[in-house]
């Protein structure tokens, strides 16, 4: 199964005899615009381009989408949930905070391999509207309030220096999306291996100290 037929598989409802018309119309216009957006630059998604290959009337993506703009902000609220789920481990605080870091930085960064076209889509979008900027703003502050809290609860643990969380956090969530982009964003996409070691020496590096670095890049979950 390749990857984009097991992120539909996770993300959108699979048609069947317990699905109304409505709701198989509306995976299909989603499901569409997902293959466009693995296979083609952003600026080639078009109302009609997704229609044509749902091989459905053009009027009918109006029914369930009120432009591109929602379409979008679904495709986000997708890709947010899968690395929301993945980033879990470092992010719930249980545990060992180094190890469960590489786990979830594993996870982020399987995930941007999978994604790494959507990715490139969200954040190419921000060049050519406002309302797309102000979303992908959105979906990374997100993980920026997520971050900056975990930071903060690890400082008061005595595990992390004291410094102001949140530009570190917003400092390290921009490195990676632009890390993802660049590595998986296109084809022929990068090996995740050295990419989730980089970020793996970069974050550890940056919250816990370089001494952790080297002890827990030994034990790194390979991908």
């Amino acid at each position: 199964m390749s990857e984009i037929e097991d992120f539909r598989l996770q993300v959108k409802p699979q048609p069947s005899l317990r699905l109304g018309r409505a709701e198989r119309t509306r995976a299909a216009i989603l499901d569409a615009a997902l293959g466009i957006l693995w296979e083609r630059p952003f600026r080639e998604l078009t109302v009609g381009t997704v229609m044509e290959s749902t091989g459905v009337g053009r009027s009918a993506f109006y029914q369930y989408f009120s432009d591109l703009h929602d379409l979008m902000h679904t495709v986000q609220q997708m890709v947010q949930a899968e690395i929301f789920a993945v980033v879990d481990p470092w992010m719930s605080g249980v545990g060992d905070p180094v190890a469960r870091l590489n786990e979830s930085l594993a996870g982020l960064v399987r995930v941007g391999h999978q994604l790494g076209p959507f990715l490139r889509a969200l954040s190419d979008a921000t060049a050519t509207d406002e309302i797309f900027e102000n979303a992908w703003n959105e979906f990374l502050g997100a993980f920026d309030d997520a971050a900056s809290a975990r930071i903060e609860a690890d400082q008061g643990q005595g595990l992390i220096l004291d410094f102001d969380p949140r530009p570190v956090a917003i400092a390290l969530n921009r490195l990676d999306a632009s890390t993802l982009i660049q590595a998986f964003g296109q084809h022929p996409r990068a090996e995740p291996g050295p990419v989730h070691d980089a970020l793996f020496r970069i974050w550890v590096g940056t919250l816990y100290g370089t001494e952790w670095t080297e002890r827990g890049a030994s034990d790194l979950v390979r991908i």
